[in-house]
């Protein structure tokens, strides 16, 4: 296993943060429990990018939930991928499903889905989801826990 995390670029070491989302590397490792379906999650509560028409910062909340195959998700490479949108423009619908799809891309996973839960912009909150397909028989989903939005209340 030790020459198949070789490959990793940012565990162990200084990483620069990456400009862009497109300069960003996810690093995947392999899955020592390929075989087992299972459910693994990240929740980035504190997502952050701009609005591509104002430049304004936009607040998101974060649930990734994936069932891995070969390979997992390093998490210190999903950390430095999720800041490198901190300076980059795009609206909520396209940083949620690209994130998603990026990972779907590099980790090849079973399943997976992303819920992003945008905090208001001109007072409207927007959540969008996205999923490769239907979770596999047999996966426990957990609800993401993340309450609707209220509002002040």
């Amino acid at each position: 296993m030790t020459d198949d995390l070789a490959a990793i670029t940012t565990l162990g070491q200084a990483a620069e943060q990456p400009a862009s989302p497109e300069e960003a590397r996810l690093d995947p490792v392999p899955n020592p429990q390929r075989g087992e379906l299972f459910l693994a999650r990240f929740v980035a509560p504190e997502f952050t990018s701009l609005c591509p028409v104002t430049g304004q910062p936009d607040f998101a909340h974060l649930v990734i939930d994936y069932a891995p195959d070969e390979f997992l998700i390093e998490s210190k490479s999903l950390k430095l991928f999720l800041t490198s949108f901190r300076n980059h423009g795009a609206f909520h619908e396209d940083c949620t499903v690209s994130i998603g799809k990026r990972i779907a891309a590099v980790a090849k996973p079973t399943w997976i889905r992303i819920a992003g839960y945008w905090y208001p912009r001109g007072g409207i909150p927007i959540d969008v989801f996205w999923q490769s397909g239907p979770a596999p028989e047999g996966l426990w989903v957990p609800d993401t826990g993340v309450a609707p939005y209220r509002g002040r209340g």
